[in-house]
């Protein structure tokens, strides 16, 4: 893991807790890579030693409507320019929701648990570098994070987590041998339920 402070800026916290934070975006700056199982970042609140940022998993995205928009949902013809020009010049606002699984520092420290504190509102959120992503990935204890949290969509989102990761890893073996103990990870926290081990190993597998 490189030491350096992540640069592709997403948004900004509207609120947080240890267990995840929400931010929010303009419809115009979303990101292609800004989607469901993201890693993103966003630094914890407090002076540390070295500076220590939350790490977490988007789990939901969410387009918030304004006056104008439900105008338009309800007129009978909408021209091509007014869409146009609702979704990439109006200030459409979006709400993506986080589950924190870790945390890290610039050092390169890395931790699979609960951040010891939330990032202030209005820290600004960034995409996990794929360097940092690799490093963090290596081990998935996190997985357990996921799996036994209740207000997330847990088995899809250990998954595409998955899938998010596996694209860094350039090498073939490297990203075979990453998918394989993702496997083992998942058939030894759900050993005891069958069903559910077998639908998020099916997601996984490329």
């Amino acid at each position: 893991m490189t030491d350096h402070t992540p640069s592709d800026y997403i948004g900004h916290v509207l609120r947080a807790s240890t267990n995840g934070f929400d931010f929010g975006t303009r419809g115009n700056e979303i990101n292609v890579q800004h989607s469901f199982g993201s890693f993103v970042l966003a630094q914890v609140a407090g002076d540390d030693p070295s500076t220590c940022y939350a790490v977490g998993l988007i789990y939901a995205i969410r387009i918030a409507d304004d006056p104008f928009v439900r105008e338009l949902v309800m007129a009978t013809e909408v021209s091509a320019s007014t869409l146009m020009d609702q979704r990439k010049n109006r200030l459409v606002p979006i709400e993506t929701l986080v589950l924190n699984v870790g945390y890290v520092y610039e050092d390169g420290t890395i931790v699979q648990s609960m951040p010891p504190r939330p990032p202030l509102s209005l820290t600004e959120v960034h995409l996990m570098p794929p360097d940092w992503v690799m490093a963090f990935v290596r081990k998935q204890d996190f997985f357990r994070l996921v799996l036994n949290a209740g207000e997330v969509p847990s088995d899809d989102l250990v998954a595409a987590a998955v899938r998010y990761a596996a694209q860094f890893f350039t090498d073939e073996a490297e990203r075979r041998a990453f998918l394989v103990s993702c496997g083992r990870q998942v058939a030894r926290l759900l050993t005891g339920d069958l069903r559910r081990l077998g639908h998020v190993v099916e997601l996984i597998r490329p």
